[in-house]
């Protein structure tokens, strides 16, 4: 055996251990990944630097910072190749997704914060201008999107009152009733529906003002302006209320996946030591559901913070602003004033705030499910 193993200096070229390489191989590879990177650094840096006015040399369009990166591309999977032999192989099938993580996540993100640091309206034959903060400033002073945030906190709050509804029908759905198969696909109904479907059938027909089959029944109740629209609060509640109609099954499915896969046997023990249906559920139920009930939570938070279509197709943001989620105040600063840069910035502006909520937010939730159990 000893004699049919190859000496060091025979491996193949496509074969080499990552501990056998040469030290000139390895120079090279190094010095391959670097001379790229830099290379697309200055290009990126020159054409930056040229968009943004502070240059006069740079290129007309981006394309050469595309091909800047193709380059890069290839000769980064060329390094892996010759600084780690056969490790350098195996990374070359994780190359494509980075470079497409890189091209279609990172790349548009830091565009899109250089677009936010310019002013560039689509309605101005100026074009696009780099204004610095500017849009940070107005930013700051406007009252709007001050409200839109304010509306955001309102409607994750309004996310705990789904989850009480969703683990009640979960409860309901998971006992012995008659016809459970039957209202469970009932149940799951609004969650199969589009928003845009269900803000035109329920808020453009169901709510509306005149001939609204829910406005005459507020009538015939004795409410004689049963606009549901028209009012700042009652407008926010029929927001909370069409989103929460639409997303409660989708709570309400994991709920009762982890009901149907607890344990019966923990269940008929706490009967049989007497305790009542409420201690059950409060000291038995409810703490062995805790990990799904924080998914489902959080689950529903992410949806909640992308809130949009529900509101552009009901209200457009009125009353005056007072139902805007920050998405749709940003669609309809494209859309009605074609403010692509201040849009931007405001867009840029709510992904930090997402990001760093919903990392604490996910700390936090690890936290208190650790402590509780």
């Amino acid at each position: 055996m000893a004699e049919q193993t190859l000496p060091t200096n025979t491996w193949p070229a496509n074969g080499v251990p990552s501990d056998l390489i040469a030290p000139g191989r390895k120079r090279l590879g190094f010095a391959l990944m670097a001379a790229a990177t830099l290379g697309l650094l200055a290009v990126i840096a020159l054409q930056t630097l040229y968009k943004t006015e502070v240059t006069t040399l740079g290129f007309e369009t981006w394309r050469p910072v595309v091909y800047a990166y193709l380059l890069w591309g290839v000769a980064l999977g060329v390094g892996q190749v010759l600084t780690r032999g056969e490790d350098g192989q195996r990374a070359l099938f994780l190359l494509p997704a980075l470079l497409f993580t890189i091209a279609m996540v990172i790349f548009p993100t830091l565009f899109g914060f250089y677009i936010a640091l310019t002013d560039w309206n689509l309605s101005s034959f100026s074009g696009r201008k780099f204004n610095g903060l500017d849009n940070f400033w107005q930013m700051l002073a406007d009252p709007y999107y001050r409200n839109a945030l304010f509306n955001m906190v309102l409607y994750v709050l309004a996310v705990f009152v789904e989850y009480v509804i969703a683990f009640g029908l979960a409860l309901l759905l998971n006992a012995q009733i008659r016809a459970r198969k039957f209202f469970r696909v009932v149940f799951l109904m609004p969650l199969m529906l589009s928003p845009v479907a269900v803000s035109w059938m329920i808020g453009k027909s169901l709510m509306e003002y005149r001939f609204g089959p829910a406005s005459t029944l507020a009538r015939t109740l004795g409410w004689d302006n049963p606009a549901f629209f028209s009012n700042p609060i009652t407008a926010r509640i029929s927001i909370m209320v069409l989103d929460a109609w639409t997303f409660i099954p989708f709570m309400m499915i994991m709920l009762l996946a982890g009901l149907q896969a607890m344990s019966r046997e923990v269940l008929e023990a706490a009967r049989v030591d007497g305790a009542t249906p409420w201690q059950t559920f409060w000291q038995v139920t409810f703490p062995l559901m805790l990990p799904v009930s924080v998914t489902a939570v959080i689950l529903r938070i992410i949806f909640k913070l992308k809130l949009a279509d529900i509101i552009i197709t009901v209200t457009s943001g009125g009353p005056g602003g007072a139902t805007d989620s920050v998405s749709s105040f940003i669609y309809r600063e494209y859309r009605d004033r074609s403010n692509v840069g201040y849009g931007t910035m405001l867009a840029m502006a709510y992904l930090i705030i997402i990001v760093v909520f919903v990392t604490w937010l996910l700390k936090f939730a690890t936290r208190f499910v650790r402590n509780v159990n």
